[in-house]
């Protein structure tokens, strides 16, 4: 049993049905919450406050609400926008209508770049206006555009996506086009990466952080970089193309990705790695979809 640190009434945490298995509370949550049978667990009640801390940050990240203290989720543990690094924030309140997955706040010189989208709520949206001008919305691809011309309107910033995907938010303000890499703004590439989906875009700044979308995580089942190749909606030979293409042009040393593990790295090992990627990568074959497959 642990305290509720707002209302001091024992709870006992545990993972309902609902789960989808989208790994957001692994993530935040090691040790405490892990996968079986296809879904998130609880493995232990947290023994300290930062571990119950950590477990506040899953539940509320948590798309599907699936991970429960034994009584209301209350807001005011809420810790998100979470800052990783100086200026790079994680947003938490993954959307069931993104598949869960993670969204970024990324500052620059002349405002906020918001990488992905969290669910839409005013409440939301008025938080991360309170920290500054947001700038642009970047979608990475189609799996994540449902909020993104809510985000935009809202906080006034421009739309960004690839021609590929362009179906999906097709009121985009900026449509990026072809395969070759675009600066965006000073400092910020967006990278054309179809593989996953045909529109699927990296956006990489100051050849630091590389926000990868559904292409690229870091997996904890095999401790390397790895790419969806069980979930690759368009075609796993272009998403090796795009790998090759990228192997002289990527230099980064945080890989945020929105499914699968983040991880920071010097920038001479994500290259090292990379490039076994790219190897192992051009040996794979067109298969079916298969979520219980990826190898979180």
């Amino acid at each position: 049993m642990s305290e509720n640190p707002s209302s001091g009434v024992p709870g006992t945490w545990s993972v309902d049905e609902r789960c989808t298995n989208c790994d957001t509370a692994r993530q935040l949550a090691p040790g405490l919450v892990r996968e079986r049978a296809g879904r998130s667990e609880v493995v232990r009640q947290p023994r300290d406050a930062a571990e119950l801390r950590q477990l506040y940050a899953a539940a509320h990240a948590c798309p599907t609400r699936s991970l429960r203290p034994g009584g209301p989720l209350d807001p005011a543990t809420d810790p998100f926008p979470l800052a990783l690094d100086d200026g790079l924030l994680l947003l938490g309140h993954n959307s069931r209508h993104t598949a869960g997955a993670n969204s970024y706040l990324l500052r620059r010189p002349t405002g906020w770049l918001m990488i992905d989208t969290p669910r839409f709520a005013e409440a939301l949206a008025a938080r991360y206006e309170g920290l500054g001008p947001v700038t642009d919305v970047l979608l990475t691809h189609r799996d994540h555009a449902a909020h993104g011309r809510a985000y935009a309107d809202r906080l006034g910033a421009r739309l960004w996506i690839h021609e590929g995907d362009l179906d999906a938010a097709p009121d985009a303000d900026r449509v990026l086009r072809g395969t070759e890499p675009v600066e965006i703004a000073p400092g910020v590439t967006a990278h054309p990466f179809p593989g996953h989906t045909r529109g699927s875009v990296l956006y990489l700044a100051d050849e630091h952080y590389c926000f990868t979308g559904d292409t690229l995580y870091w997996s904890r089942t095999t401790g390397d970089l790895e790419v969806h190749d069980t979930i690759t909606w368009y075609s796993i030979e272009e998403l090796s193309a795009s790998l090759d293409r990228g192997l002289d042009r990527l230099r980064f040393e945080w890989l945020l990705p929105g499914h699968g593990e983040r991880r920071r790295m010097p920038a001479g090992e994500a290259a090292s790695r990379l490039r076994g990627l790219a190897d192992r990568c051009r040996r794979l074959r067109p298969a079916p979809v298969d979520f219980g497959a990826v190898r979180w």
